[in-house]
């Protein structure tokens, strides 16, 4: 077993999740405002189904060693997010449906050799096969929380937090960061720890929990909860109270660079 097998389990029950909740939209649920500015809930749905399809795009690639883009055209991509946003909340889910289980298909019929392939999203870095199912647990946990309809980021695994964060941290765009130092802390056995990000810029440290952390960190909560610090006050100083930056843009990369090209048995 590596970790192709335990992201598949995740992204089963994510979809899960993701569907059970866009099955209980009305046509006027999935009219009415995202929280994404701009885009209504039938935006966020779209979007998602085309994203997935977009990731079968990758793993055809993987599989036939025939470069084939994830957007070929994203003016048409879109174009057609926009034409399908204003389609009835019965047609959403269809096609979030049908989109999520040709994903999986695609998932299921990769041969195991095939996951090392290296391709690439719409930008940098060229990343391996394996990795594109840590790229669409990204997009259905976050948009999920984009719907506004009680999925908050407080919410999200715990798997997935840890590695949305970690990769956050490695994908840190340290020439445009807002803040010196992260640190996360962690509650084991009763006692507390800390994970401690070091030269991402120039600026104060933030200081939480991991959920606070990434939440702030995509833009999807305010950072309600973090502590900010002077910089180089890390560690167990008194509550914060300077001002929380705004977090650079999010994702900054669609993968980390460097990874390994065999899915390891664990990541991160």
């Amino acid at each position: 077993m590596d970790v192709t097998d335990a992201l598949q389990a995740e992204l089963t029950a994510s979809n899960d999740r993701l569907l059970a909740t866009a099955a209980k939209l009305t046509d006027a649920d999935v009219a009415s405002a995202s929280r994404l500015p701009g885009w209504s809930r039938g935006h966020v749905l779209t979007h998602l189904a085309r994203n997935a399809d977009s990731l079968v795009n990758l793993l055809t690639w993987a599989r036939t060693g025939v470069e084939t883009p994830q957007y070929p055209d994203p003016g048409k991509r879109d174009a057609e997010i926009e034409a399908g946003a204003g389609r009835s909340a019965k047609e959403q889910l269809t096609d979030l449906e049908n989109s999520a289980a040709r994903m999986a298909e695609a998932i299921a019929t990769l041969p195991s050799a095939r996951w090392s392939a290296a391709v690439s999203g719409t930008r940098p870095p060229i990343h391996p096969a394996w990795y594109v199912l840590a790229r669409r647990l990204r997009e259905v946990e976050v948009h999920h929380a984009d719907l506004g309809t009680g999925y908050e980021p407080a919410d999200w695994p715990e798997t997935f937090v840890r590695r949305e964060l970690h990769d956050a941290m490695v994908c840190w765009p340290r020439d445009s960061g807002t803040v010196s130092e992260i640190v996360v802390e962690e509650v084991k056995d009763g006692e507390k720890h800390h994970q401690v990000w070091r030269e991402l810029g120039s600026g104060p440290v933030v200081q939480g929990d991991a959920w606070s952390l990434l939440g702030w960190l995509t833009g999807r909560s305010p950072g309600a909860g973090l502590r900010v610090m002077p910089e180089g006050a890390a560690g167990n100083q008194p509550a914060g109270t300077g001002h929380l930056p705004a977090p650079p843009p999010w994702p900054a990369l669609s993968a980390p660079s460097g990874l390994p090209a065999n899915p390891p048995e664990e990541y991160p």
